[in-house]
Order: structure tokens, then sequence, then C-alpha cells
């Protein structure tokens, strides 16, 4: 992928170990410095150095996210950063998708209802939206995509990761805690919203824990090659 950005974003990194740098360099294609601090947690223990957009020597433009899946989202920003900078690209998008409203909000949640809205506002929307729908009939999931692109020494990495978490939108927020949908999406087998858990229960149930750990199992196996 060209974009003719390559030159303008130099990296002082090199994306696999050597002698001079031992670590393996991995970018988060994020400026969410609580994201990058989040990852960089659960690669702990791996011979891998994590970074966020915020470390590059120029931090690049955005790409704009065209897809029309989770997948595809996360593979065009992996690809456009990966080919500015050459290091080994992490990126994700992730999303709820109701059953009732056709599988929106989707791949638009962080803009449902239209750019500036807040979360609570987002969450008024679709609760206004799901007003008459019954319970049993309030299904809903939340889905996060994965895609690590970059160099493998002689060939390329392109692959990709996904991670579910079924369970059903609630009638009112509940629970103080997490981001976004979280007060009002009810966890399947726990029965509560993700804003009632634990940042333990969380990661274990959650879609983009589930897709991570996928991940970092391939990174793993990527490190001992």
């Amino acid at each position: 992928m060209n974009t003719g950005l390559e030159t303008q974003f130099p990296t002082s990194h090199s994306p696999f170990p050597t002698p001079h740098s031992p670590l393996l360099v991995l970018l988060i294609a994020t400026s969410n410095k609580g994201k990058v601090i989040e990852l960089a947690s659960l690669l702990e223990g791996l011979n891998c150095r994590v970074i966020g957009l915020e470390d590059l020597s120029q931090v690049p433009p955005p790409v704009e996210e065209t897809g029309t899946t989770f997948i595809e989202n996360a593979l065009i920003k992996a690809d456009y950063y990966h080919a500015i900078t050459g290091l080994l690209t992490l990126a994700d998008d992730s999303g709820l998708e109701v059953d009732a409203l056709d599988g929106r909000p989707g791949v638009y949640s962080a803009r449902y209802g239209g750019e500036g809205l807040s979360s609570a506002d987002q969450i008024a929307l679709l609760l206004e939206e799901m007003k008459d729908v019954p319970e049993e009939k309030r299904t809903a999931r939340f889905v996060c995509g994965i895609a690590l692109v970059g160099p493998k020494r002689e060939t390329a990495i392109r692959r990709t990761f996904e991670g579910r978490c079924e369970g059903r939108i609630a009638f009112a927020p509940h629970g103080a805690g997490g981001f976004g949908y979280d007060p009002i999406f009810i966890d399947a087998e726990l029965g509560r919203t993700f804003a009632e858990l634990s940042r333990e229960e969380k990661s274990s149930r959650s879609h983009r824990g589930k897709a991570l750990r996928a991940t970092i199992k391939y990174l793993e196996t990527l490190l001992k090659g």
C-alpha cells in the first residue's frame, strides 16, 4: 500500500529485534494513551515494545474508515499506519450490533446519531428507538475486529482476529464503570451490564478481551519463531 507519506513520518524504531534493540516493536494504531498502556500490560512478558501513534516522530493524519465490517475498518487502519512507519501494526474497530435495529449502530457505533453526541446522548437515542421492543427481542452483541499487519523478515503479516460477546439491551442504564454503551449492555451469562462488572470480569468476558487474547497467542508464536 503506497500512501505517499512514508518519508514524511520517519521513525527511529526497528520493527524486529536486533543486537542493538532486542525487543520487537509493536505499533498500536491509536492516540489513546490509555489503550496503549492497557495493551502493553496485556503483552507484558513478551519480547515486545508497545508504542502508540503519539510515540512516532510525527503523528500521521487519520485515515477514513470506509469499511462495512469491523474487520475491514481494522485492516484499513493497520495497512495505512504500517505503510507509513514500516512497523508491525495492530489496529482495532469495535461496536454494538442490535438485532431489533437490523444490526445498527454497528460500524457506526462511535458516530451513532451524528458527530458530536456524547455517550449519554447516544444511549438515550438507542433506548428511545427501542422503547417498544420487548425483553425477549432486545438481543445484541459487542463485536471487536483486530488486524495485525507488518513485516515478518522474509514474508508479510496480515492477520485478523475477532471477538464477540452476546447479551441484550437494558431498558435503562445501570452501573458507573466502563464507557460507551456499557451501561445498557447486559452480559448474557452474568446478567449484569458491562458497566457493573469489575475490570477483571469485563476483560474475561468482553469482545475486545477475546480478540486480544487470540492476537496475543499469535504474537507469542511469532516471537518464538
